[in-house]
C-alpha cells in the first residue's frame, strides 16, 4: 500500500528540497554523523562554516579520534552546547577502538555510542547507509504534531511515543534517505515555528492544525519554570607583558573542558584575593555586568579587569592554567563569553602594534 503522506513528501523534496548542503555531497557515515551532531539545536547557516572547518582539519573519524580535545573544543568555540564536542571526540575514539574505524549500520549499535540518540542514529542509518530507519528531530516533531494535532509537550513520554509511532508509520522502505532529508527540510523551511508557509506545504490538505487554524498551538510548549539567577566575577588578569591568565575548567559542568578566566563569588574582596594569589594589582576596573543564559539558569557576569604589577612566580590554581596571548592565540576551546571578552581585551592591549 502506497503511503500518501510519504509520497507527497518525496514529490515535494524532488522539486524543492535542499540538495546542495556540504554534508549532502561525498556522503559518508562520518560526514553525516558530524553534521547531525552539529545540527542539534543549531541552524543550518550557523553549522555550515563549522562543518567545513572540521572536515578540512579532520577529514576522517581516525583523524578526529587522534586530535587533542583542546583542539576539538577550539574548533567548536562559538557553536555552543559544548557537551556535543566532548561526546563527539569520545564517540570518534570509540568508533576507532571498538569498531575498527567504521560506524555501525544499525540504530541499536549507533545509539550505544556517546552523544548519539535514537533520532540521530536513525538519520545516520537512513542517509549514510540508505537503510530503513525513522527519525524524530525537532523539525519532524513539529511537522507531525501539527499534521495530527498531537497535544502535549514532545518532551513528555506520552506525546513522544505518539510522535515516534507516526514517524515510523510514514517512513518508507524505499528512498528512506531522501525522505529523512525531506522531513527535516519541511520543518526547517516551511513548517517553521512561528510563520509556517502552509500554502506551500505538500501536507497542507491533510493537516489538522491548518484545518482548525491552530498551527501555533502545536507542538505543545514546555511547561514554564523560572530559571534561577547566579552571579560571578570573571577575573581578566593581564601580565605586564600583555598575556591574560586562563584556566581550564573541570571536564564536567558548564563550559566543561574549556578555558576561561578565573571565576570568583560576588562577595570576594578582589584586591585582597588578587594580592594573595597573583601579586599586587596595578589597576582593578569593574566592567558592566551582563547576563549569559544557560538551559537551566541565568548567569550574571561582572568582568573585572586587573593589570598586575609583575608576573607571578607561580599561579595558585586548582587546574591547568596558561598565559594567553590575544595576538598569537593558542588553539584551545573557549567559552563564548570568554571569547568575546578576549576580543575586547585585544583592542585594549597597550602592547599591541
Amino acid at each position: 500500500m502506497t503511503d500518501v503522506f510519504s509520497k507527497a513528501v518525496l514529490a515535494w523534496f524532488d522539486e524543492h528540497g535542499r540538495k546542495h548542503l556540504p554534508w549532502q555531497h561525498d556522503v559518508t557515515p562520518y560526514r553525516v554523523w558530524l553534521s547531525e551532531i552539529m545540527l542539534q539545536q543549531t541552524q543550518v547557516a550557523t553549522v555550515i562554516p563549522y562543518f567545513e572547518r572540521f572536515t578540512e582539519q579532520y577529514p576522517t573519524v581516525q583523524a578526529l579520534a587522534a586530535a587533542p580535545l583542546d583542539e576539538v573544543l577550539h574548533l567548536w568555540t562559538g557553536l555552543g552546547y559544548y557537551a556535543r564536542a566532548r561526546n563527539l571526540h569520545k564517540c570518534a575514539q570509540q568508533v576507532v577502538t571498538n569498531h575498527a574505524g567504521k560506524f555501525p549500520d544499525t540504530v541499536e549499535q549507533l545509539a550505544e555510542l556517546p552523544g548519539i540518540g535514537e533520532s540521530t542514529a536513525g538519520a545516520i542509518v537512513s542517509i549514510a547507509f540508505e537503510k530503513h530507519a525513522a527519525i524524530l528531530d525537532g523539525n519532524v516533531k513539529r511537522v507531525l504534531a501539527r499534521y495530527y494535532a498531537i497535544d502535549g509537550w514532545p518532551g513528555q513520554s506520552g506525546p513522544l511515543k505518539v510522535l515516534w509511532d507516526k514517524a515510523r508509520l510514514h517512513t518508507p522502505q524505499q528512498r528512506c534517505n531522501h525522505y529523512t532529508q525531506a522531513m527535516m527540510d519541511l520543518g526547517a523551511t516551511l513548517c517553521t515555528r512561528t510563520k509556517p508557509a502552509c500554502e506551500r506545504c505538500p501536507l497542507g490538505d491533510g493537516c489538522v492544525a491548518r484545518a482548525t487554524g491552530r498551527q501555533l498551538d502545536y507542538p505543545g510548549k514546555k511547561p514554564k519554570k523560572d530559571k534561577p539567577v547566579k552571579s560571578t566575577y570573571l577575573l581578566m588578569l593581564r601580565a605586564p607583558t600583555g598575556e591574560l591568565l586562563l584556566q581550564q575548567r573541570p571536564a564536567v559542568g558548564i563550559w566543561g573542558g574549556l578555558w576561561s578566566f578565573p571565576e570568583y563569588p560576588m562577595d570576594t574582596d578582589l584586591n585582597a584575593e588578587c594580592a594573595q594569589r597573583y601579586g599586587q594589582p596595578n589597576t582593578l576596573e569593574l566592567w558592566d555586568c551582563y547576563r549569559h543564559t544557560f538551559s537551566h539558569y541565568h548567569l550574571d557576569i561582572t568582568p573585572a579587569y586587573i593589570e598586575l604589577a609583575a608576573l607571578p612566580d607561580q599561579v595558585m590554581e586548582a587546574g591547568p592554567s596558561l598565559w594567553y596571548n590575544v595576538h598569537q592565540p593558542e588553539s584551545v576551546g573557549l567559552a563564548a563569553p570568554v571569547k568575546r571578552l578576549l576580543e575586547k581585551l585585544a583592542e585594549l592591549d597597550p602592547l599591541a602594534s
